[in-house]
């Protein structure tokens, strides 16, 4: 009945490079976490690409 009465919170956006000095602690700790997780998912990306481009480079590597 009084839901509409309490203030909403929406999610943080994030934008490398932002001003965070308004964010809250929670949000600070919220967007480093998503940070955190998006650098491991990128880590993994990375090293799956690297496996290919060796595996690339010992297929066409010329003998000599």
């Amino acid at each position: 009945m009084f839901d509409d009465l309490e203030p909403t919170r929406k999610k943080t956006a994030y934008s490398l490079g932002q001003d965070v000095s308004a964010f809250s602690l929670a949000d600070l700790d919220e967007t480093m976490r998503q940070l955190e997780a998006e650098i491991a998912r990128l880590a993994e990306i990375r090293k799956q690409k690297s496996a290919s481009q060796s595996a690339a480079d010992a297929l066409f590597r010329k003998p000599g």
